[in-house]
């Protein structure tokens, strides 16, 4: 079985989504990251384009990598311009990559209206970009822009350009779907007419516009392709680029490739939750293998069946992604839910005990309410140990009282917060300020809390949401407020349900420093 070689645009195709930019010193540590995961391409932008990419290459050049190589990104030549005399293809050797790859256009519509110049001319500038290029740096990536675009309109010139690549030099040819309108059941015909114009090792490069990214490339590696090109969490522009936490893992459990080691597999969630932190963006909870509930389940007859054997409802074991099987609490779960989640949580209960019976009518009384269990875990473990009364009481929130004063013009209003909290026999009452009520009441408990727990430092907010209920009229409603809080080693979710949003926020705040301290406790 054939060796496939992944090959990671983040730091390039990723960076041109929507809400993504990232510092220099961000593209640094995801290439070290993508090398521990084992890629074996990382592409670190178009030095030719931006400084900041000129920067990366000099950046990178001082960090030592166990095995991924860098490639930098660029265009063929210029049209009425030498391969010795165009800046791009200079710029791209001066950034002394392990390898450079660059894109030239298939599609004959783009030839004459983008380039404006002639089929045969686009086919030099092909191959002279290449051989140049070859003369300088060792190994050298083709993309072929709009490939599939380019061949459904005119097959016999979208082959001819590749002849011009592999007569360049090119070490790879990659066939990309530029516009992501491409569908799984074209692609084998049009690789066997590919395979036999051109004998040069082939890639895959596609974007998901049609939902069909991870499977075009998956059918194009079930049909010889050994070069596969995607972006982690399949960031990239418009509906982004095929996700490699998804190709990976199927490519690996699925199709019998090791295209990275076992235990650098188990990290694949955890790395694409670190890109996720450097793009400062929300995970997404439902995103395949690697998302929080890729492997939740919430019906009792789901749980019951997974307990007993997890592949009825598993289509992988999640600890091979390093994911875990999640029980999701809600007014439709049976005493099988709350019984697994217990057993989640190290807490001993058994189907006959009272107990499991009142938790179970606390959580429908509480969801009558507003409040929600799947994405505030720690509030319902918090819960369970409360009805077992094996949880400590840590401190005690005597009062508090948030104060919201506007001032003059269009000066940001000043929010305070004063709080009592007691803990054993001592009271302490104390006040904050904060950027809002709900900010200020935050760090008005952490600061009446943490003469007594000094690790209540370690605690960030990372999110917070609100929604309104339809439980009232207009702003009578509800509100429900989710907070997703941690520290250097995990996260952890809290729910606090309300008429009044400061005392919803309140509830989640104390239930998450509470959890805190139990967490440290049990470690």
């Amino acid at each position: 079985m054939s060796q496939i070689k992944l090959y990671d645009t983040t730091l390039r195709d990723g960076t041109q989504a929507e809400d993504i930019s990232f510092q220099v010193s961000d593209k640094v540590r995801i290439a070290q990251k993508l090398d521990e995961l084992g890629v074996h391409y990382i592409e670190g932008g178009w030095p030719g384009s931006n400084p900041k990419d000129i920067m990366f290459f000099e950046e990178i050049r001082k960090v030592s990598l166990r095995q991924a190589k860098i490639a930098a990104f660029g265009s063929t030549r210029r049209a009425k311009v030498t391969p010795e005399e165009d800046g791009n293809l200079q710029t791209l050797i001066a950034a002394r990559p392990d390898v450079v790859t660059i894109f030239g256009k298939t599609w004959d519509f783009h030839v004459h209206e983008a380039l404006r110049i002639s089929l045969d001319e686009n086919e030099e500038l092909i191959q002279d970009s290449l051989a140049h290029l070859k003369k300088h740096i060792a190994e050298v990536v083709y993309d072929a822009e709009h490939f599939f675009d380019g061949y459904k309109a005119n097959p016999e010139y979208a082959l001819r350009t590749l002849r011009a690549a592999e007569a360049g030099g090119a070490d790879c040819i990659v066939l990309c779907d530029t516009n992501g309108g491409t569908l799984p059941y074209e692609i084998p015909a049009i690789l066997e007419k590919v395979r036999e114009a051109v004998s040069v090792p082939l890639g895959i490069h596609t974007h998901n516009d049609s939902e069909c990214a991870v499977a075009n490339t998956l059918i194009a590696v079930a049909h010889g392709v050994v070069h596969v090109q995607g972006t982690i969490n399949g960031f990239g522009e418009r509906c982004g680029n095929a996700n490699l936490c998804s190709i990976i893992p199927a490519l690996q459990l699925k199709m019998g490739h090791e295209v990275i080691s076992p235990k650098q597999l188990q990290r694949l969630r955890e790395f694409s939750r670190q890109v996720y932190e450097l793009a400062n963006l929300v995970p997404n909870k439902h995103q395949a293998y690697v998302g929080n509930s890729a492997f939740a389940h919430k019906g009792g007859v789901h749980v019951s069946a997974i307990q007993r054997h997890p592949e009825t409802y598993e289509h992988i074991r999640p600890e091979t992604v390093g994911n875990v099987t999640r029980i999701l609490v809600s007014d439709l779960s049976g005493r099988s839910n709350i019984l697994a989640k217990a057993e989640q949580f190290n807490i001993d209960i058994d189907s006959k005990d009272p107990v499991t019976l009142e938790i179970l009518e606390s959580i429908k009384a509480m969801e009558n309410q507003g409040y929600q269990f799947e994405g505030a875990e720690a509030s319902f473990e918090l819960l369970m140990r409360r009805a077992l009364g094996t949880l400590r009481n840590y401190f005690s929130v005597l009062g508090f009282r948030v104060i919201d004063s506007k001032r003059e013009g269009d000066e940001m209003p000043l929010s305070e917060a004063t709080v009592q909290v007691k803990v054993g026999g001592r009271i302490e009452h104390t006040a904050a300020e904060g950027n809002g009520p709900v900010n200020a009441l935050d760090n008005a408990l952490r600061k009446a809390l943490e003469s007594f727990y000094p690790q209540i430092r370690e605690v960030k907010l990372f999110d917070y949401k609100v929604r309104v209920l339809p439980a009232g009229d207009g702003t009578a409603s509800v509100t429900r407020v989710l907070v997703e809080t941690g520290d250097s080693s995990s996260r952890w979710g809290t729910v606090g349900v309300n008429a009044n949003i400061i005392d919803a926020s309140y509830r989640a705040l104390v239930d998450a420093l509470q959890y805190k301290l139990l967490k440290d406790d049990e470690s």
